[in-house]
């Protein structure tokens, strides 16, 4: 039988990374059927034998929403329903009552995340929490398998319903959108990176006092620096212009954010990556997709002590984990590998290692298949 199957979401495109590039294309090479429906970007056709059926219809009501997606899953008859966020649980459970199908849901985002909590009072956000993990178990009851993106992500659904079927899916790239780039070391220059949201809680003023704090140290030493990214908010973008402003090292190059398929170019001249965002709860428990990029191009990374990386990968062979706001020990750890080259050449070879023996989709692709296949 020609399995069909059915993503459905409510806040990624089309043609999300994950969604699309990894986990759609990878069904069809199998032999499945699958469409992608999502309500925040407009498509209707078909690419690389995958249907889809996109409307921005995001800003509607819920019940809205819900009758949309439910109607997609009368139109496809699928096998299996792959959601991204509750309401895609809520509205393949309704059809559920009518035809028989699995619903998997994966769990890639934390929820509620610190931005949802933003738009609420923060007197009530304490009740919101409340509510929107109220929701968050809903799904779970609802659901009749589970993808964890990460281990730290499986509460509180996996302990809840302990008795669902359930893989850890983390979210590696594919070989085919990296590019390995390695850049010898120089004792005299050294760039480094920052890519992502230039906002206060990512790290982007942490990674601007680490710039200043060793031109301090070493005023000889030539640094540069790569950001790739941009604000989200008004008080992002003013944030970051104060940064720029105030900054000792002048030869910064600012990009706009680039397209998955290209990001490990983007940032190919680097010599040394970096992620020090904050230690909130969301962030400790939520694992940087960038890392197994900075990995696939052999570049050494710097980055916040995050519990999410320390229970997912060692990255002592090839980085630090370090207290973001310590930027002394930051930049002695820079000061190392310029005084050892030899150092950095290994944790950049071992980096690209890891990423070639594991930490790519290649190494957990049908496990994902087999677990789409079981799902009846």
């Amino acid at each position: 039988m020609n399995k069909k199957i059915l993503f459905l979401t409510t806040s990624h495109h089309y043609d999300d990374d994950r969604i699309f590039y990894h986990q759609a294309r990878e069904l069809v090479g199998k032999g499945f059927t699958v469409k992608i429906c999502c309500l925040c970007s407009d498509f209707q056709g078909e690419i690389d034998g995958i249907t889809i059926e996109a409307c921005t219809i995001i800003d509607k009501s819920i019940e809205e929403k819900r009758r949309f997606l439910e109607e997609i899953c009368q139109n496809f008859h699928p096998h299996t329903i792959i959601c991204s966020e509750p309401l895609a649980v809520v509205a393949a459970s309704n059809y559920k009552k009518k035809s028989k199908v699995n619903i998997v849901y994966d769990i890639t985002e934390w929820y509620p995340s610190n931005s949802m909590l933003r738009k609420h009072n923060f007197l009530l956000r304490p009740f919101y929490t409340l509510f929107y993990t109220l929701i968050q178990i809903y799904a779970g009851f609802l659901s009749d398998r589970f993808i964890f993106g990460e281990k730290t992500k499986r509460f509180p659904l996996s302990y809840l319903f302990w008795y669902k079927k359930q893989i850890i899916l983390p979210y590696y790239p594919s070989k085919n959108y990296t590019h390995e780039s390695f850049v010898p070391l120089q004792k005299d220059k050294i760039c480094l990176a920052y890519t992502g949201q230039l906002s206060k809680e990512k790290g982007i003023g942490n990674f601007f006092r680490v710039l200043n704090e060793l031109h301090k140290i070493r005023p000889q030493l030539q640094v540069s620096a790569l950001i790739i990214g941009k604000p989200i908010s008004s008080e992002d973008e003013v944030y970051f212009k104060k940064l720029i402003k105030s900054s000792s090292v002048k030869d910064i190059k600012i990009s706009e954010p680039v397209d998955f398929r290209n990001f490990t170019q983007s940032f190919s001249e680097a010599h040394l990556c970096f992620d020090l965002r904050e230690l909130n709860f969301e962030n400790h428990h939520s694992l940087p997709i960038k890392l197994f990029y900075y990995m696939s191009s052999a570049k050494p990374v710097i980055y916040s002590r995050l519990k999410a990386i320390n229970g997912h990968l060692n990255i002592s062979d090839f980085g630090y984990l370090v207290d973001p706001e310590d930027s002394s020990i930051i930049c002695r750890y820079i000061i190392n590998y310029l005084e050892n080259p030899e150092l950095y050449q290994k944790h950049a070879l071992n980096a690209r290692r890891h990423f070639e023996k594991r930490c790519n989709w290649e190494a957990i692709s049908q496990d994902f298949v087999d677990f789409i296949k079981m799902s009846r």
